[in-house]
């Protein structure tokens, strides 16, 4: 582990690398506590490099047992080595080989990255600097070679060995050894090597590429698993169709292949030909997996599928360009999704991900722009705005140039830039080509951090018949950005007439506007501080729809009304920002009823939001996905964004609890009529029958709000005989926060029907250290104990404590401090075995600064123990210091 404050890394200091690596050959004898590693690395000078110029590598724990140059020994004073570099001190003048002997730990490694070994299984993990551990490299994004890899284990205990790329041999050796060697004859940069081995069961499938050429496809998973790769492996073929009609991207190696593991940092991981994948988002079952469950494995197949080209073929210059993969390949997965499900919902779907991470994050210490400028440890820019944030801007790109040019602009990047490791300024050029646009100041998206906001005044002169929209645009400061410039904004808009029929209008001065041809919609191009755009031969007050579609990723503010707003909801044409009017309803209520409880007052509600409620809920019209997603009242968190300052956890919540109650009780005969039991036929995860079943759930947790004892025996009794997970763990979830007298006895029977599934005591534990009471930090605590749960399996701590710390907001908030002071105890124990899950964890105290002043003032002190811990690991004291700046 690293311990030392790691040197800040500058995108402005970028210089490439004195040597290219042209080939590797890799030679891994596995071993569980001494794997030998022989790497054969052919080098070549770059041209303009001085001759004798030393050769610098890159180790992280590594203990050297053999160097040669050019297959011959050579002495100790030619070279440096310790655990974390090597240096060949005067390299050859011409090409030359490297022969590095190394000697690792598979089974000790529990950082999870390099080469490790759990569960009898060996894999590697080396995004974004893991491979360092596997051997010395210039583990650079931008070093791209050729690999091929030789494994050999004992038979018994690996009977299946991987890497990246095409088998070209294998077979039996003495001692009941074997081996297979695998040749990948794309360049790649290393964090995409990949290399499994143990004793696995796998599901294999084929696929006709639309040239016609046959993909072998496997899934590895452990035995027993088989059966629940069924829906992974039609949502690998439905990705590779998807990408070869909508982007013209066609797979290129024999076989693709995924592997799943238990003991993952992340997600998932593409390396080339050979994804290794968090079990969590590859098996499935009705009885074991919810219907979110299924959608997540849907999009994450798909978008480590994606990075074959967007990441793979075409990758990244350094780890500043990250969103340029990351960004760039959740959009597409995103718009995958949508056309699969419902483009509507998914859309709904994925800006209240954006809103509820990547919006504090822009709005606390932890802030950087999409592409940042510095970093002090990589692996803490996997982050929201990376991701989420960086979809949002390729979205708002493809709506700056037009679809057409879009795809053209994407066909282009790909093919210019095939094998190559580039930067966000090589991306934009592409579209500004194919568009003919500057797109300068849309750059601007990827250089300023923040959350920008529209401030827009309207107003209607009934004598003129004109209609104004007077715009602002402004981003407060982050850290390292005091100043910041108008950006490039695209705001898609609409206006409603008051008979609810979309308004022409006529002509419109002080803006140049552009319909999108793919919606309709007005598309508004904000590039200064201030527009005033005014609407000519406009009779009556129309009612304008803004932001329609969420068009850019911005707080919008806006004089508008709450019949404004009731008026959205039951007419506006674009289903986004219907979904909005409630939201925008909702949200007012709640600010308000917070306020109300911190003055010691009974909240209470006015009609306008619970009838735009019932409205929606009871339309048989609209998709039962989409009257969920409405039933959902924004949460604690979102709410605690919208104060922004002076936040009480405990005032929100109770105003929250107000809320629903009140709902509850005006539309108990529509959520009656909505719960009722009933399902069409088998249990089916498609968007349809998802989107019944999200309707009824949402509805009977209401109804447990109105008649707590009678639907509190029904939803026990869905717990028991449900005949899927999506039914029985909304009843659960439902009788444990609201703290019913059933739900002990639901605990207990949900863990005893699946105490061996670990994936399923994954919910178990998030549901119980997400209910809202003041015994939950003690239970929290009691269950890091469990025979279930285990430290060092990340997907258990993000199930408890991640759970606890981020879903919890009364209880990890807690004004006595405890909460802050478990996690912290947590995160310190965590990073001595695993910095990077500790540090993950650590990023829940984000929003510190933004509590009230005696939570405020405890959550600093757990911050300022975790930053005065010696030996903290570069991981965790990245974000410790930047929390507290």
């Amino acid at each position: 582990m690293r311990t030392e404050t790691a040197k800040p890394v500058r995108l402005c200091d970028y210089a490439p690398t004195p040597y290219a690596i042209e080939t590797v050959d890799l030679d891994v004898t596995l071993h569980p506590t001494a794997t030998t590693v022989v790497a054969i690395i052919a080098f070549a000078r770059r041209d303009g490099v001085e001759a004798g110029t030393p050769l610098a590598l890159d180790g992280d724990g590594l203990t050297l047992k053999a160097l040669a140059v050019d297959g011959g020994e050579i002495g100790e004073d030619a070279y440096e080595a310790s655990a974390d570099r090597l240096v060949l001190k005067v390299p050859p003048r011409g090409p030359f080989t490297l022969t590095i002997t190394t000697e690792i730990s598979p089974e000790t490694n529990t950082a999870l990255m390099g080469l490790y070994r759990s569960s009898g299984t060996y894999c590697t993990q080396c995004e974004a600097e893991g491979f360092r551990r596997i051997t010395y490299f210039l583990d650079r994004p931008d070093v791209l070679a050729v690999y091929t890899t030789r494994i050999t284990a004992p038979k018994a205990d690996a009977p299946v060995l991987l890497a990246n790329g095409n088998l070209i041999e294998s077979g039996d050796l003495d001692d009941g050894r074997h081996f297979a060697v695998w040749h990948d004859p794309f360049p790649k940069p290393s964090y995409l090597f990949a290399m499994v081995a143990g004793d696995l069961g796998s599901v294999r499938d084929t696929f006709t590429t639309v040239s016609g050429r046959e993909v072998d496809l496997r899934i590895y998973v452990e035995k027993g698993n088989e059966p629940r790769c069924a829906y992974a492996m039609d949502s690998l073929k439905r990705s590779m169709r998807w990408d070869e009609e909508t982007f013209g991207r066609e797979y290129d190696l024999d076989i693709f292949m995924i592997v799943a593991v238990s003991d993952f940092n992340m997600g998932a991981m593409e390396n080339k030909g050979l994804n290794v994948f968090n079990d969590r988002y590859i098996l499935a079952d009705p009885e074991t997996a919810t219907d979110q469950d299924y959608a997540n494995i849907e999009g994450v197949i798909a978008h480590e599928y994606f990075h074959n080209w967007s990441g793979n073929r075409v990758t990244c210059r350094d780890w500043f360009q990250l969103c340029l993969k990351e960004g760039l390949t959740v959009f597409r997965d995103q718009e995958f999704s949508s056309d699969q499900r419902s483009r509507a919902v998914k859309r709904i779907s994925d800006v209240r991900v954006l809103k509820s991470h990547q919006f504090p994050e822009d709005a606390g210490p932890l802030a950087h722009p999409v592409r940042p400028d510095t970093y002090h440890e990589i692996n803490n820019f996997y982050t929201a705005t990376v991701y989420e944030k960086g979809a949002e801007v390729v979205r708002m790109l493809k709506t700056v140039v037009g679809d057409a040019d879009f795809r053209k602009g994407m066909d282009l990047y790909f093919s210019r830039h095939d094998g190559e490791a580039v930067t966000i300024e090589d991306f934009l050029a592409a579209f500004a080509e194919t568009s003919g646009l500057d797109l300068t100041q849309f750059a601007l998206w990827y250089a300023q951090s923040g959350t920008p906001a529209i401030t827009v005044g309207v107003s209607h002169d009934a004598a003129k018949h004109s209609f104004t929209m007077e715009i602002e645009q402004s981003c407060p400061p982050t850290p390292g950005q005091a100043e910041k410039k108008p950006m490039h904004i695209p705001l898609r808009f609409g206006l409603i007439g008051s008979d609810g029929a979309p308004l022409t209008f006529g002509d419109v001065s002080g803006a140049a506007l552009r319909k999108d041809a793919a919606t309709g919609d007005t598309v508004l191009h904000l590039t200064d501080a201030r527009h005033t755009v005014v609407f000519e031969d406009v009779a009556d007050r129309p009612v304008p729809s803004l932001l329609r579609g969420f068009s850019a990723p911005v707080r919008l503010v806006t004089n508008q009304t709450r019949d404004d707003m009731a008026f959205l909801s039951r007419n506006d044409t674009d289903p986004f920002n219907r979904w909005q009017a409630v939201q925008t309803l909702a949200m007012d209520a709640l600010v308000a009823a917070t306020a109300t409880v911190r003055n010691g007052d009974e909240p209470t509600f006015e009609a306008t939001l619970i009838d735009a409620l019932g409205t929606i809920a009871a339309d048989p019209a609209l998709e039962p996905a989409f009257r969920a997603l409405c039933l959902q009242m924004p949460t604690e968190s979102d709410v605690a964004r919208e104060l922004g300052e002076d936040v009480d956890p405990d005032a929100i919540f109770q105003a929250r609890t107000a809320l629903k109650g009140a709902i509850a009780t005006r539309l108990a005969e529509t959520m009656a009529m909505l719960a009722r039991d009933g399902e069409a036929g088998p249990y089916s995860p498609d968007a349809a029958a998802a989107g019944e079943r999200a309707l009824r759930n949402a509805a009977l947790d209401y109804c447990l709000i109105a008649d707590p004892h009678t639907l509190g025996a029904r939803l026990m009794a869905r717990v028991k005989t449900a005949d899927n997970m999506t039914d029985r763990l909304s009843a659960l979830t439902s009788l444990v926060l609201a703290g019913t007298d059933e739900a002990d006895e639901a605990l207990d029977a949900f863990y005893g029907r699946f105490e061996a599934n670990p994936l399923v005591v994954d919910k178990w534990l998030s549901v119980q250290a997400m209910a809202p009471f003041p015994a939950t930090l003690m239970k929290v605590r009691a269950l890091t104990q469990h025979a279930r749960f285990s430290f060092a399996n990340p997907n258990r701590v993000r199930s408890l404590v991640g759970a606890f710390a981020t879903g919890n907001a009364t209880q990890f908030n807690r004004s006595d401090g405890a909460g802050f002071a478990f996690v912290a105890d947590v995160v310190l124990k965590l990073d001595r075995r695993n910095p990077q899950v500790a540090a993950r964890l650590l990023s829940a105290f984000r929003s510190w600064r933004s509590l009230e002043a005696v939570r405020r003032t405890k959550a600093e002190q757990e911050l300022r123990r975790i930053a005065g811990t010696d030996s903290l690991s570069s991981d965790v004291r990245d974000i410790v210091e930047r929390s507290l700046k």
